[in-house]
């Protein structure tokens, strides 16, 4: 049997709700507060049509580049043949959340600031994890002696 090529073909999780999230959008949904150039996540919520991404967006992150009375612009990168785009789309509010993408730079950025106004010297660049410190294991034994076990040979019982 042919597919079909639809708007929401091929969407059946993806505009699915989740176990126990059904029911109206709580107030806090349409009080959120977006300024231009807020970075969202584009998150389509299958319970309103109106004002509804295409599938391709679900998911992704952009740059509010415009606010409305219902709705907010979103600049997202979609890439087409090879390249990248940036699309303009506009996408009501339900569909959209305050992405945490930005958290970790802006507390650091912080921190960083903090380290400056402190006076003594301080390295503000990220370094990696470092692998553990390496250690001699004590052996758990009552008298310290190392035990060796070795496997039983096999016998066959028939």
């Amino acid at each position: 049997m042919p597919h079909s090529y639809g708007t929401r073909a091929r969407t059946r999780h993806m505009f699915a709700k989740k176990f126990r999230q059904h029911g109206p959008i709580k107030l806090s949904q349409y009080l959120m507060a977006v300024k231009v150039g807020d970075y969202v996540d584009i998150f389509a919520d299958p319970s309103i049509h109106k004002g509804m991404p295409h599938k391709h967006y679900h998911g992704r992150t952009g740059i509010v580049f415009n606010v409305t009375k219902s709705a907010v612009g979103v600049r997202v990168n979609k890439p087409v043949n090879g390249r990248i785009i940036e699309k303009r789309i506009h996408v009501r509010i339900e569909h959209v959340r305050k992405s945490k993408c930005q958290k970790e730079i802006l507390a650091r950025k912080v921190s960083n600031e903090a380290a400056k106004k402190s006076g003594e010297k301080a390295v503000l660049k990220r370094s990696p994890k470092l692998p553990k410190e390496g250690y001699f294991l004590q052996s758990a034994g009552e008298d310290g002696v190392i035990t060796t076990i070795q496997p039983l040979p096999f016998s066959d019982l028939v």
